[in-house]
């Protein structure tokens, strides 16, 4: 009310008014944060909704075609439905708003299929697109401050493809969480040990069905043993958790080496050798103290046991483009063979006929070399006129 003059039967002064003012700009500051909050909160929601959408689509094709796939099965695998949850993972929210908010709420585009967030130290990623923003140039203050990596509505072997980027933009994830990842048998685990470290390890079990397996965490703790975990889905890593890890599958990792062939073996040992190269060149000129502190470091590095790496996983794409590989080099083996048996076969034939001609040629032959001598002068001629020719 700029025109009151007086309040509570008091003249209104202008230092009174100047507080008045400097409050309200405040408040009016204070409403439009709160209200580019509400936007963005909207907007993360909507986003968020929109992948698990898509997310919900794209399992239901994959669905039908692996029933189309196994149509001899008498029970098909049942599609692995999203919770409900999920897409109330952000509720709308209740209550009363401005019209100024509604109005904003209806420009918001929707057709985002992929979120990237950074909230304190946590990389959040919701859709496949957002595994494009580690092609991005983050800043060194940015990517050192990261320790944990979430993924969502992703498909595992999409992250797998860019594992190596992530050791390399953010060096100080320790832990990395995945939900809705279609992580759905023990192998694929096996990718994992091309990061650099993993202090602690997430699977939701929500779109992740290999969480039922009972073994799946000794398993995860044998095979990336050389990470010296120390948390998985939030519960500490025992000494006889270790223990049990390597009864079970301690064997595991020798018939897998066993069975390779040697020229693998070779390879895999020299993929340990550089490793090891590797950090003795960063750890020498090192002070003693910071070698000691390196310890665990150095296991991580130079522990992965040769046999353990003979348990690797390839991706479903990778797979089939071998697949499809091998039936062209199977194709092109049969043609060329089939080439060499109709060419053996044409001279075979050939051979066969000449073997029945020759008889007759060579009497043939023989008989036109005597006819052709009988005269000696002319034969002599004859030859003669041919030399003369031939100059």
């Amino acid at each position: 009310m700029m025109q009151l003059r007086q309040l509570d039967m008091k003249r209104i002064t202008e230092e009174e008014r100047r507080v008045a003012s400097v409050v309200a700009k405040k408040e009016e500051e204070k409403k439009r944060e709160s209200h580019k909050q509400s936007l963005l909160k909207e907007k993360k929601r909507l986003t968020i909704n929109n992948v698990a959408r898509k997310w919900d689509l794209q399992q239901r094709v994959a669905s039908l075609a692996t029933s189309q796939d196994r149509k001899d099965s008498e029970s098909p695998q049942e599609p692995c439905q999203i919770d409900g949850s999920t897409m109330s993972a952000f509720p709308e929210e209740t209550g009363s708003l401005d019209p100024g908010f509604n109005s904003a709420l209806q420009g918001l585009s929707v057709t985002e299929t992929h979120l990237v967030e950074i909230d304190g130290d946590t990389l959040s990623l919701y859709g496949s697109g957002a595994l494009e923003c580690l092609d991005r140039n983050w800043s060194v203050q940015t990517a050192s401050m990261v320790t944990t990596v979430s993924f969502t509505f992703i498909e595992f072997d999409e992250i797998v493809q860019v594992l190596p980027k992530l050791k390399m933009k953010f060096p100080n994830s320790l832990h990395l969480k995945f939900k809705e990842t279609n992580l759905v048998m023990l192998q694929q685990f096996n990718a994992l040990a091309q990061l650099r470290r993993v202090d602690q390890l997430t699977i939701d079990p929500q779109g992740n069905p290999v969480v039922n397996f009972t073994l799946w965490k000794y398993y995860v703790l044998f095979r990336l043993s050389h990470f010296s975990m120390q948390k998985i889905n939030g519960t500490e890593v025992t000494q006889n958790d270790m223990i049990m890890a390597e009864r079970l599958f301690g064997i595991l990792a020798h018939v897998a080496s066993s069975e390779l062939p040697q020229y693998r073996v070779i390879s895999i040992l020299g993929d340990a050798r550089k490793k090891q190269f590797r950090y003795l060149l960063e750890s020498k000129g090192k002070k003693p103290g910071i070698i000691n502190e390196e310890t665990s470091d150095s296991k991580r590095l130079m522990g992965e046991n040769s046999n353990r790496a003979t348990l690797n996983y390839t991706t479903r794409e990778f797979y089939h483009e071998k697949l499809e590989e091998i039936k062209e080099k199977k194709k092109f083996c049969k043609m060329y063979v089939e080439d060499l048996v109709k060419e053996a076969t044409a001279i075979n034939m050939k051979n066969e006929a000449l073997q029945k001609l020759w008889p007759q040629m060579f009497i043939e032959l023989v008989r036109d070399a005597v006819i052709e001598i009988r005269s000696k002068d002319s034969y002599m001629k004859l030859c003669l006129q041919q030399i003369t020719d031939q100059k």
